[in-house]
């Protein structure tokens, strides 16, 4: 059964259309890693000697990221207009879990979002374009599947 508020497929839905990602790291004996993605360079590190965000910063980043760009494409097949989404995440972690402490989930108890979303479009058809976002988003599908508690709020601020 097909859900009629789901846009159709933007890619041959019979033909697999599967990528690679690839990236390289190298960690010299500390707690900073120096990531090459293509011709970019990220680097992660923890609070204490703050060269970078820590890696689980780096993952809320990746969803925020990520929702901007299904965002982006649902809009432009929904030929939705918008001028601008602003996106804050927090995500509550116990510490613990990466010390080694058994029964501590060693990442996100859950994370929260604030999305919003400048357009002048109807709150109906923003509300389609909220719930094919978060059908279609990678990252935000992994958070879920991962059994990490994602609250988000929506909002469409008008212009």
């Amino acid at each position: 059964m097909s859900d009629p508020d789901l846009l159709e497929p933007s890619v041959d839905p019979t033909k697999k259309a599967l990528g690679i990602r690839r990236v390289s790291a190298r960690n010299e004996a500390s707690t900073r890693t120096v990531i090459m993605v293509r011709d970019h360079v990220v680097i992660t590190d923890e609070k204490e000697s703050n060269t970078g965000p820590t890696p689980l910063e780096m993952t809320l980043s990746s969803l925020l990221g990520c929702e901007g760009v299904i965002i982006n494409r649902c809009a432009e097949a929904m030929k939705f207009e918008y001028t601008a989404v602003d996106l804050e995440g927090d995500g509550e972690v116990d510490q613990r879990g990466s010390r080694g402490v058994q029964g501590v989930r060693p990442y996100f108890n859950w994370v929260k979002l604030h999305i919003r979303v400048h357009t002048s479009e109807t709150q109906e058809r923003f509300e389609r374009l909220t719930k094919n976002v978060e059908y279609r988003c990678p990252v935000m599908n992994l958070f879920k599947m991962a059994d990490v508690d994602v609250e988000i709020k929506w909002e469409r601020i008008a212009p």
